[in-house]
């Protein structure tokens, strides 16, 4: 497993296991670590997208959008 997709995993399931304990009233410190973890977490998992070896084949022009092909740019 690549390391960007292990961060966006691991903050996704942060992310489910905080709005859980919230919603089961869990102990408030537990909570208040997450929330506080929350944007250390977010921060680490946006650097490891950017900085993620992945290797772009088209360039914006010659793909407008990958999943909507009849809505590609048009060429005057």
């Amino acid at each position: 497993m690549k390391n960007y997709e292990f961060a966006v995993g691991f903050v996704t399931g942060a992310l489910i296991i905080f709005v859980t304990l919230i919603q089961l009233n869990v102990a408030l410190p537990l909570v208040w670590l997450l929330f506080m973890a929350g944007p250390f977490l977010v921060i680490w998992m946006v650097w490891s997208v950017l900085v993620a070896p992945v290797q772009i084949e088209e360039t914006f022009e010659e793909q407008w959008y990958q999943d909507r092909p009849d809505l590609r740019r048009v060429e005057d």
